[in-house]
């Protein structure tokens, strides 16, 4: 019992020496804990932020690339689409990109009519290439025109009107007769049909005069929209476009319209010009479809308008291999016209030699 009471009170020295040593080894621990902890925690630190700058540099390096990669793709994908759009709007043969999508109103009609500008400039002396002293001798050529070319139908009309000066002379011609001088032209028979059945109507029904109402003019034989500006243009000072091959050619090359109905092409074009610029931007647009940017292969490399036109590139571009195709006075050949205006010759342009000259 004696012993118990001793171990007891062994126990109870032990539990109150540990009590006090309790609160003295933890601010022991404490203390030694707190510089520990602040080199351990150092010490985990500098590895952490070693590691952490190496993981935040690591990605760095990963994302980099991406970001490098991200320009090379876009264009990659942007030359497609503008092909894509191409094909499926211009001839097969355009190589050249379409401009922006998002070329607004203002900017095409900005666009077209400093096209106009340029070249007025170039072609300051720009008429029609039709020898006619009247409507009437007009009229009849412009409907020889068709699939041929306006010097074959000055080389011909000649003969013609020496023949059949007014209209009553040649609506009662013999066909035959008429059909003999308009062979070099071409489709002479149907062409020949056409001119006596204008003459009589213009004998008939407008007293031997040509109309000046394109309503009037679009009810004669072989007149058609066409033919009816180039009268009402060029003969009575009325404006009008005329939508013939080069003017299509070329407007849609210049991406001022998407239409291939030349009466489709005619408003689209007109809208984007006043109306007092239609004739001479008609004369503007054929002289330079004539003369420098070809159906087959365009003189880019000589066009005075390249830094304008979205299709530059489908012909030549060299400069001086583009001056071997320039025709007319350009190229130093003679016009279409046997007497053509004083301000064309004043520019050095040539008169066309006579049918059989040459």
């Amino acid at each position: 019992m004696k012993k118990t009471a001793a171990s007891k009170k062994s126990a109870a020295a032990d539990k109150s020496a540990a009590t006090e040593k309790a609160p003295a080894a933890k601010k022991s621990a404490a203390t030694e804990k707190a510089p520990a902890a602040k080199k351990s925690a150092a010490t985990e630190k500098a590895p952490a932020a070693k590691k952490s700058a190496a993981a935040k540099k690591a990605p760095a390096k990963k994302a980099a690339p991406l970001k490098r990669q991200a320009p090379a793709r876009k264009p990659a994908v942007v030359p497609k689409k503008a092909t894509a759009a191409v094909k499926g709007v211009a001839p097969a043969k355009t190589v050249a990109p379409k401009p922006p999508r998002g070329e607004s109103r203002t900017a095409l009609v900005r666009r077209a009519r400093r096209i106009n500008r340029e070249l007025a400039e170039v072609y300051p002396y720009a008429h029609p290439e039709l020898d006619f002293e009247n409507p009437f001798q007009l009229v009849v050529a412009t409907v020889l025109s068709a699939q041929t070319t306006d010097l074959r139908v000055n080389q011909t009309t000649p003969a013609l009107f020496a023949k059949y000066p007014t209209p009553e002379d040649l609506a009662a011609a013999v066909p035959e007769e008429v059909e003999e001088i308009l062979r070099p032209t071409g489709f002479f028979r149907a062409k020949t049909k056409s001119v006596i059945g204008l003459s009589k109507a213009l004998a008939e029904d407008f007293g031997g005069e040509v109309p000046g109402r394109l309503e009037d003019l679009v009810k004669l034989p072989g007149v058609g929209r066409k033919t009816a500006f180039v009268v009402l243009g060029n003969a009575f000072g009325r404006p009008g476009i005329t939508v013939d091959t080069h003017f299509q050619r070329l407007v849609r090359r210049w991406r001022w319209t998407e239409e291939t109905d030349p009466d489709k092409i005619e408003a689209a074009v007109g809208a984007l010009f006043p109306k007092s610029d239609w004739t001479d931007l008609s004369h503007h647009v054929i002289w330079h479809g004539r003369r420098i940017c070809h159906a087959r292969k365009p003189a880019c490399g000589a066009c005075p308008i390249a830094p304008l036109c979205p299709a530059y590139g489908e012909g030549e571009t060299d400069p001086e291999k583009a001056k071997k195709l320039l025709k007319y006075e350009k190229g130093g050949f003679p016009g279409q016209r046997l007497k053509p205006p004083q301000a064309y010759l004043d520019a050095g342009g040539k008169p066309a030699p006579p049918l059989g000259a040459g």
